[in-house]
């Protein structure tokens, strides 16, 4: 049986258990609504385009703060893997930092910047760029000593020697640095936009849980873990893997 199937009939399951268990009244409505309730919940939220807005709105702040926080990361990631002073100094702040919630930044976010965009793509920024650096910094550190040395036979020295040779054999660490990047900023961007005052899923998450309004938390609460799986699935694992394959890390 292929895996989407399997996945098509774990889901129906556990969907159709859902309903039958709201029915029965099992539980009540307003702790766990049934999916007929989400369902009409988000069908609302799609026509009258206030989920269409919080989409454009969440998708916007990622983007500019995941671009940000992939060029910090591979910056630093340069700066550590190359500077043995830097990488026993300012690497050991990054691997703390790392270990960091994001939404512990929050408060210092708003502090900083006040409720608007800028604080919530500060706390995203915070979110990828520390595992992007750290990802970049083992990738460029486990080159093969070999590669190294046979370029350097070769008469490769400085740049050429980095652009030639380590930064192509640290592709796939980066790719799986991007990817995890992505992860810790989506998870980011939803905390960050609980606090925020503008259109943004974490913002409309927030708002239904204040009015009671369990069915469209839930519809939220879907949309963000679907969007985060298709977005991994079919780009970011698809890439990773096609890269693994091009440098023969994987059959």
């Amino acid at each position: 049986m292929q895996p989407a199937v399997k996945r098509i009939i774990f889901f129906a399951a556990i969907i159709a258990f859902w309903e039958i268990g709201s029915r029965l009244e099992l539980w009540m409505p307003i702790i766990l609504p049934s999916p007929t309730m989400v369902w009409d919940a988000l069908v609302t939220g799609f026509e009258d385009k206030t989920l269409i807005y919080d989409l454009a709105a969440s998708f916007k702040r990622l983007a500019i703060g995941l671009g940000i926080s992939l060029v910090i990361g591979m910056g630093l990631g340069v700066l550590l893997a190359k500077s043995k002073t830097a990488d026993e100094t300012l690497g050991t702040v990054i691997l703390a930092l790392q270990s960091v919630p994001s939404i512990v930044w929050l408060p210092l976010a708003i502090m900083w910047f006040g409720m608007n965009e800028k604080a919530v793509i500060f706390v995203v920024v915070l979110g990828g760029a520390f595992v992007m650096t750290l990802n970049v910094r083992v990738g460029i550190k486990n080159v093969s000593p070999l590669y190294i040395k046979a370029a350097q036979t070769m008469g490769a020295r400085g740049w050429d020697l980095f652009a030639r040779v380590i930064f192509p054999a640290s592709i796939p660490y980066m790719v799986t640095g991007a990817r995890l990047a992505w992860a810790f900023a989506w998870r980011a961007l939803m905390a960050g936009e609980l606090l925020s005052t503008g259109p943004g899923l974490g913002y409309t998450l927030r708002y239904a849980s204040d009015f009671g309004n369990m069915s469209l938390v839930i519809g939220v609460m879907i949309i963000i873990g679907v969007i985060g799986s298709i977005v991994d699935q079919l780009i970011f694992q698809r890439v990773e893997k096609s890269v693994l394959q091009r440098w023969g890390l994987e059959s």
